[in-house]
């Protein structure tokens, strides 16, 4: 069956998506194209209010999707703590409410083929890569994505100037904070040991928040587990702040992340 085509922007928070999103509508047009944002429940309240400042300024509302459950309920219903390598929170709360947007919704129920569009740099060709390869395996049928940050824009192109200054929409805090993006609230459970640094230095509140979450895991669960990995062995948020408050935590801000960057980091 012949569907008809519809861009989907893949809507996350950040400027790249936004700035893609911006573009998607232009080339195609309102009534061909949807904002579509998959909510953790865990984003911060600044995502928000940037996210629905965007669309009124495309002139498209979002469509959102929700599991309902928070990535520490996740963990806990697969009773497994998310970590950088593995992170059952993205492909429940984020790969899974897509895919049925995509089956149960466009394609059933609306007669629709998306084309789906990612705000990926092109110093992150490998996750785009990664995403391509997905979208044409794990559908029904192959779903095709587009890459316009590295496919058709400049690279030296400073989208966040542009959404502050020509469009005079306020980036969400996160960037302020120094975060690379604004994934969780600061929350991801993929953010190495850099990101946890920061959050610790800058936000400390929500350090303790998921300091707390993975100590309740661990006593619920009597595991030795963790967030973190040093040495290939479980490293947890409370040795680390034990170790950055004896050290100085402006000694860790700079460490060196081996981690695997998040699915729901389309910023």
């Amino acid at each position: 069956m012949d569907r008809k085509p519809v861009h989907v922007a893949m809507f996350s928070g950040g400027a790249s998506s936004a700035y893609v999103a911006y573009q998607m509508v232009q080339a195609h047009g309102k009534d061909n194209c949807i904002l579509f944002f998959t909510n953790t429940l865990w984003e911060d309240e600044d995502n928000y209010r940037f996210m629905y400042e965007v669309a009124d300024y495309i002139g498209i509302d979002i469509s959102e999707r929700v599991d309902g459950r928070t990535p520490e309920e996740v963990f806990y219903d697969v009773r497994f703590l998310g970590n950088s390598r593995l992170a059952k929170c993205s492909e429940e709360l984020k790969v899974k409410q897509t895919m049925i947007f995509i089956e149960e919704e466009l394609r059933n129920e609306r007669g629709l083929e998306p084309i789906l569009y990612f705000g990926i740099g092109p110093h992150e060709t490998h996750r785009s890569d990664n995403l391509k390869s997905f979208y044409e395996h794990y559908p029904i049928e192959p779903v095709e994505t587009r890459f316009p940050m590295i496919e058709t824009f400049k690279e030296d192109m400073n989208v966040k100037e542009i959404i502050e200054k020509d469009w005079g929409i306020k980036l969400p805090r996160m960037y302020d904070l120094g975060f690379s993006h604004a994934n969780c609230a600061g929350r991801c459970v993929r953010g190495g040991f850099q990101h946890y640094a920061q959050l610790y230095h800058v936000w400390p509140d929500q350090y303790a928040k998921q300091e707390q979450m993975e100590e309740d895991f661990r006593a619920h669960f009597e595991k030795n587990v963790s967030i973190l990995k040093k040495d290939g062995k479980p490293y947890t948020l409370k040795e680390y702040r034990l170790k950055m408050d004896n050290e100085g935590v402006h000694n860790f801000l700079k460490e060196v992340d081996d981690t695997v960057p998040c699915v729901c980091s389309f910023s």
